[in-house]
């Protein structure tokens, strides 16, 4: 069938028509899809919120803790060494036998010693008899002399009264006078020999001689200066120990003192009297302690400072020689702020701050003051108070204003108000 000219030309038309209506409504979609993202609603900035992990402000007890290894000593130590050379008699004590003060624990021989002990003896009783005989006649014979010389002097004061009477010559007087110097002379010689410094010097010698023997019998008896447990005792009965050597050794193991060494910025903080702990390690319980010692001097060796802390060691538990860990508290500040360590941001200038989450959900930059640290922990001397919520974790590169929104998991170290 022919297609009608007439009909082909009408048809063509309408579609040019239908096309160019599609075009403008197309257009038109087009323009106002670009009027609506033009718009000033989509000019707005679409603003940011970091995830942070928060922690409290809280009040509560902080403490300067110094952490250490020290090695373990007795409270007290004796080396008993003999102060005579001689082969041992016997022993009453082995190791590990609990002594007392005063106990014996071992015998010298001492027969020589014994012997020696005898002959002062006598030769101190025989100085004493010499003394008290010698004593005895001059006592006697100062007794004489005096009674001579008071008959002298009544027979010469009688005759001079008679001579002055004129019943008797000059020459009786005369003879009187000489037989009272004579009297007089022979009482200063008696009183002399009444002094007995020769005699008494013997005797002070032989006595002495005598406690000398008897000081060295007592060392060949070996007795315990202290309450303890025997910790040595290297030789046998039988054989003589070199001068000088210990034979026995005793602890005194009801304390032990460990001894540490710490840096002299650490040993200002220390005084005595401070509480510390020991730690044995093993799982063993820690044991409450003191300090006793901060030694005044470093030492030039490894430029430290010596510290003792003394601890009770019930059941003997502790060891002397072994290593413990020591914690000893130097300072205690008690209701005060804390906020964890890691919310503190540093500047290169030193200066302190944090991010405190205000009521508008924003971290606002403040400065705070940093006093003591303990552990995850850090004191705030100034800048905060308690029940503030700071920014514990993710506060780096946070800007002031930064809208925040906190995470349900707990920040590392943070701590509800008391």
């Amino acid at each position: 069938m022919e297609e009608n000219p007439a009909m082909s030309f009408s048809t063509k038309i309408f579609d040019r028509r239908c096309g160019w209506k599609r075009f403008r409504m197309a257009a038109l979609i087009v323009a106002a899809s670009l009027m609506v993202s033009c718009s000033p609603e989509s000019e707005k900035e679409v603003v940011p919120v970091v995830t942070v992990r928060a922690a409290t402000v809280a009040s509560k007890t902080i403490q300067v803790t110094i952490d250490t290894d020290a090695i373990l000593y007795p409270r007290d130590e004796a080396a008993i060494v003999p102060k005579v050379v001689a082969p041992i008699k016997k022993f009453y004590v082995q190791r590990g036998s609990q002594v007392r003060a005063g106990q014996l624990l071992a015998e010298l021989e001492n027969q020589d010693l014994v012997g020696a002990l005898t002959e002062n003896q006598g030769g101190y009783e025989q100085a004493e008899a010499s003394y008290k005989s010698a004593l005895q006649s001059a006592s006697q014979d100062l007794q004489v002399a005096k009674e001579q010389l008071d008959a002298a002097q009544k027979l010469y004061d009688a005759r001079e009264t008679l001579y002055k009477q004129g019943a008797i010559a000059a020459k009786d007087v005369e003879d009187a006078s000489i037989a009272l110097t004579q009297a007089r002379d022979q009482y200063d010689l008696a009183q002399k020999a009444y002094n007995l410094k020769v005699a008494q010097g013997q005797l002070t010698a032989a006595k002495g001689k005598t406690v000398s023997a008897q000081a060295q019998l007592s060392y060949t008896k070996i007795v315990s200066p202290m309450n303890g447990v025997v910790s040595d005792r290297p030789y046998y009965a039988g054989e003589t120990p070199a001068s000088g050597s210990p034979i026995l050794t005793v602890m005194d193991l009801s304390s032990v003192v460990a001894r540490a060494y710490v840096s002299p910025q650490q040993a200002a903080e220390l005084h005595v009297g401070d509480p510390a702990s020991l730690s044995p390690g093993g799982g063993a319980p820690e044991m409450p302690g003191k300090v006793t010692v901060v030694s005044p001097a470093v030492d030039p060796n490894s430029t430290t400072v010596q510290v003792w802390v003394q601890a009770p060691n019930a059941g003997s538990r502790l060891k002397p020689g072994s290593t413990v860990s020591l914690s000893i508290v130097a300072k205690t500040v008690k209701d005060t702020l804390v906020v964890p360590t890691e919310a503190i941001l540093t500047a290169p200038d030193g200066t302190t701050s944090v991010m405190v989450i205000g009521q508008d959900g924003q971290a606002h930059q403040t400065g705070v003051k940093t006093g003591i640290r303990e552990g995850a922990e850090v004191q705030i001397l100034g800048g905060l108070h308690k029940g503030e919520q700071v920014v514990a974790a993710g506060a780096y590169g946070l800007t002031d204003g930064t809208k925040v929104t906190v995470s349900a998991s707990p920040a590392s170290g943070g701590s509800d108000a008391n």
